[in-house]
């Protein structure tokens, strides 16, 4: 489950502050992952101007209360699922049907949901800025609240919303926008729990099989329509929301993976880019297995960062001054006999792992982890648990979102060339040597993609001739 690239960490951590010190002044405790109110009304079909409605519930719902001076309404719009294979324009490059067949979804569409905000100092307008968090699988609903709250909590700095409608859009098969739902709990529970280094091959062929199962789920219930939440389709979504908030070229503010579907849309449609916003670029044309690797080596450079504050500050890091001997430990011991909650919740080695993970993306989460690892030594798993469930998007319930089963179908229709599980097997050996952390994981994660039953649409790479500097 690694493959989730930033999990929308990126933006997410990026305003962690905001929705830490909002939810703090609102008295309120924010959730694992916050209810999503669903937009209400008819969605505006294609090519037709959306009717916004006021939605303050949202960031209610998000952070306990409205960002001061700022106005929240909310629409939908609909989109074609296959823009190849509909009536709607496409760009030059698109790739018809052709003559006499029927495309997947074709005649069909899904419903994008958008949130705009809008300052009441707002004055000499240029447009509006679209955002998009990353993952995939990020809410940019979501995201447009928490960086409306201002520089002070990590937001946008107040000249950018005094001249700017701030546009969120949860991308297709997204949170509200015709969601991707095909993976059971117990399954998600099974992944995330599972031992991070399958070094057998019974334990291997075990992680392979789940995966299988997982993707087969997602299979018979999406079908051929499964190559539609690739990356290219939904970059020609967001041309139909550019022209529905009115704007003749787009103002685009993308994190991480949203860096990817922005640089997909200057490829698509390079003459109507105002400006483009890339933060934490993700290079197009890298491989998954670049990805992955690029991935291992980035958060054993950061393991690397904690071990050093931990030893630095060991007042306040009681697994110091050896916290990766530490991690190491808490791992190896929860693989053969895992510290069991009240509730009888074991913390097995996946559990242990995606604490870590999760709060390896700023200095921020240092102390919580090294509690947590500490009370689990001492028989006490719930700070893994409160750990791990907000990187998985868990609820108390055992409830999931949809944030992965939307990451499988987007980064997996975007992948022509899946590796085998022999390479997988191999890479799996090779990053246990060269990032022993981080390595197993990163590599057995690729399963998820081998195992996926939908056929790869990917999206178009090179440059953006025709574009502004971006």
């Amino acid at each position: 489950m690694t493959r989730t690239s930033d999990r929308i960490r990126r933006v997410r951590l990026t305003v962690a502050g905001l929705a830490a010190a909002a939810v703090v002044a609102a008295g309120c405790t924010l959730p694992a992952f916050a209810p999503r109110a669903d937009v209400e009304g008819e969605a505006a079909p294609p090519g037709t101007a959306p009717g916004w409605q006021p939605c303050p519930e949202v960031p209610r719902e998000l952070v306990g209360r409205t960002a001061p001076g700022m106005r929240y309404e909310c629409t939908r719009i609909q989109v074609p699922r296959d823009w190849a294979g509909s009536a709607a324009p496409v760009s030059p490059g698109a790739t018809a049907s052709p003559a006499g067949t029927a495309s997947p979804g074709a005649g069909e569409t899904f419903e994008i949901s958008l949130i705009r905000i809008r300052s009441d100092e707002q004055r000499d307008r240029i447009g509006s800025l679209l955002v998009n968090p990353g993952g995939p699988g990020g809410s940019g609903v979501d995201t447009a609240v928490y960086l409306t709250f201002g520089e002070q909590f990590g937001g946008l700095p107040d000249a950018v919303m005094e001249r700017f409608d701030i546009i969120g859009f949860d991308p297709r098969g997204v949170a509200r926008s015709s969601p991707v739902e095909c993976i059971p709990d117990a399954d998600l529970d099974a992944a995330f729990g599972y031992d991070p280094d399958p070094a057998s091959q019974e334990s291997f062929d075990d992680f392979v099989a789940l995966n299988r199962r997982i993707g087969q789920g997602c299979g018979d219930k999406y079908g051929d329509q499964l190559p539609l939440y690739g990356t290219e389709q939904a970059a020609r979504d967001i041309d139909a929301i550019r022209a529905a908030v009115g704007d003749e070229k787009l103002t685009y503010l993308g994190y991480s993976y949203g860096t990817l579907l922005g640089a997909t849309y200057a490829q698509l449609f390079p003459q109507r880019v105002r400006a483009l916003v890339l933060d934490g670029a993700v290079d197009p044309q890298q491989s998954l297995i670049e990805g992955s690797e690029g991935q291992a080596r980035g958060f054993e450079r950061a393991f690397d960062n904690f071990n050093s504050w931990c030893a630095a500050n060991a007042a306040r890091c009681p697994i110091a001054p050896d916290a990766r001997a530490a991690v190491i430990s808490a791992v190896d011991k929860a693989k053969v006999s895992p510290v069991r909650a009240a509730d009888g919740r074991e913390a097995t080695a996946g559990w242990v792992f995606y604490a870590v993970i999760s709060s390896l993306y700023t200095e921020s989460g240092w102390q919580e982890l090294a509690q947590a690892i500490d009370s689990l030594e001492g028989g006490n798993p719930d700070g893994v648990f409160g750990l791990a469930d907000a990187y998985a998007e868990r609820d108390e319930n055992g409830n999931y979102s949809n944030l992965f089963d939307a990451n499988l179908a987007i980064n997996c229709a975007d992948e022509e060339n899946r590796p085998s599980l022999e390479r997988i097997r191999q890479l799996q050996s090779q990053w246990r040597t060269q990032y022993p952390l981080f390595g197993p994981a990163l590599a057995t994660g690729l399963v998820s993609c081998t195992e996926w039953p939908g056929a790869a649409d990917p999206y178009p790479t090179g440059r953006a001739d025709g574009a502004p500097p971006i």
